[in-house]
């Protein structure tokens, strides 16, 4: 009796104790709730119990999570019993009112047609007694009398035909739901779409603005999309507040506009349903650089410009311009400056050598000296040919360089921001020179030449190899 009495406490000891093993197992995954997924990951890696928590926690969230949805699935299913048999009531009411009302109007005709026939048999009689009358005047006076009433039945005799019409009888009355029972065996429930893409080969760019593509294998069952930018850092991005969000796109593309020149950009499009959202891959994509021109109000009278300002070409014949604040007026010096000033951003142009030997390429202050030498002065840097010396010059300070012999095209990378100017052999991708810059004034692209011509070409993407130059915003 004694054993029985202690294995009986025993047993409730034990199922004591593992009734507060559950309670504390039940907050200890509810505490793991607020750990991110990651966190998760290292507190697998670190011990079995963690393992075994993030197991019990992932088993009561799918208990949960089902059984919310069963419930969801039961007042959805009342909800649709309830429409239809309200539809139901409303249906047959109105099937009701119409046999009301056409019954009601088969009635009045019956009743009509009633009286018309107690009328006739009336009139017959009369006409009965008047052929055995043997008075000839009393005779016409009956028969004249029964003219009048034969004239009155007749005109009386149009309510016989009945106002409904004799197929009026429900027999054109369709009660065909097999469009809404195929919609009903359609029923299922629904998930969130599948992350969209994007198609960065479709995407276009400009200077400030970011046309982004993307596709959908969910199309029709998303509600809208919703787009997520930020620049790129290089580093593991995640939405934050510096994230800009474009909510409640219809279509599967959207341009973006104010954007920061010669940039990268991440973008993440999300697919949204009344089920839930979810995310693309992030695409990376970029603006390209400040398009501009040569601006012939600056132009040296010995150059000539080309019809579209994008080549300048020396020519002593070209003398007869007027002279503006912005011209360039040297006598050795044979300048022209582009048509922006730039105060921000980064920005890429590249510079065609047309057989010229002696030019100078660079940037310049607004404020630069239009009299002296690119170069020579504190607010202008250059890369500058003579015949076979290669510079690199400020304030009258030169740097030799060693490009390519036959360098054809010089690539200039601009990183106002960030203080610095580099230059490029851009058909060999090879970098020549860099300028570290503290920048005081906007700053214009500035060209010298002495001999035959050169071409700019700009508004173009940084290239992909010098995105490793890109600094921190």
């Amino acid at each position: 009796m004694n054993k029985n009495q202690n294995l009986e406490n025993n047993l409730t000891n034990l199922i004591k104790r593992n009734t507060e093993l559950e309670t504390l197992l039940a907050k200890l995954i509810q505490t793991c709730q607020h750990v991110e997924v990651s966190q998760y990951h290292l507190l697998i890696q670190s011990s079995p119990l963690t393992m075994f928590l993030l197991w019990a926690k992932i088993q009561i969230k799918i208990k949960v999570n089902a059984s919310r949805q069963e419930t969801k699935l039961m007042e959805e299913c009342d909800l649709l019993i309830e429409i239809i048999q309200q539809r139901r009531q409303i249906i047959g009411t109105k099937i009701k009112e119409g046999k009301v009302v056409r019954l009601r109007k088969l009635a009045q005709q019956i009743a009509n047609c009633k009286q018309c026939i107690e009328r006739s048999t009336s009139l017959i009689s009369q006409a009965e007694q008047s052929l055995k009358e043997n008075d000839h005047a009393r005779f016409l006076q009956s028969a004249k009398n029964i003219t009048e009433r034969v004239a009155m039945a007749t005109a009386s005799s149009q309510v016989l035909i009945p106002e409904i019409n004799l197929n009026d009888t429900f027999d054109t009355f369709a009660l065909d739901f097999t469009r809404e029972k195929k919609l009903l065996e359609c029923l299922d429930y629904l998930t969130a779409p599948n992350p969209p893409s994007i198609r960065e080969e479709l995407c276009t760019a400009s200077y400030d603005t970011i046309t982004v593509h993307w596709t959908s294998d969910d199309e029709f069952s998303v509600v809208s999309y919703e787009l997520q930018y930020t620049i790129f850092t290089g580093q593991a991005n995640v939405v934050t507040d510096s994230w800009m969000i474009v909510p409640n796109i219809k279509q599967n593309h959207y341009t973006v506009h104010g954007l920061q020149s010669g940039t990268k950009y991440i973008f993440v499009v999300k697919a949204i349903n009344q089920a839930g959202s979810r995310n693309s891959e992030p695409g990376k994509l970029k603006t390209n650089s400040q398009p501009f021109k040569l601006d012939p109000k600056s132009a040296h009278r010995k150059l000539k410009l080309s019809h579209d300002n994008l080549t300048v070409e020396r020519d002593e014949t070209s003398s007869k311009k007027s002279h503006t604040p912005e011209r360039f007026t040297s006598q050795g010096s044979y300048g022209v400056a582009g048509n922006v000033f730039i105060d921000s951003g980064r920005h890429y142009w590249e510079v065609v050598i047309s057989g010229s030997t002696w030019y100078a390429i660079g940037i310049s202050y607004k404020s630069a000296p239009k009299h002296e030498w690119i170069g020579k002065n504190s607010a202008s840097w250059v890369l500058c040919r003579c015949n076979n010396t290669w510079v690199v010059r400020h304030n009258s300070k030169e740097i030799p360089i060693e490009p390519a012999p036959h360098l054809r095209r010089v690539g200039i990378l601009l990183d106002y921001d960030n203080g610095s100017l580099a230059f490029y052999d851009a058909l060999n991708s090879l970098h020549l020179y860099t300028f570290e810059i503290t920048f005081a004034q906007p700053v214009c692209p500035t060209f010298t030449v002495w001999n035959k011509c050169v071409t700019i070409i700009t508004g173009l993407p940084i290239p992909d190899h010098l995105e490793s130059t890109e600094q921190v915003p």
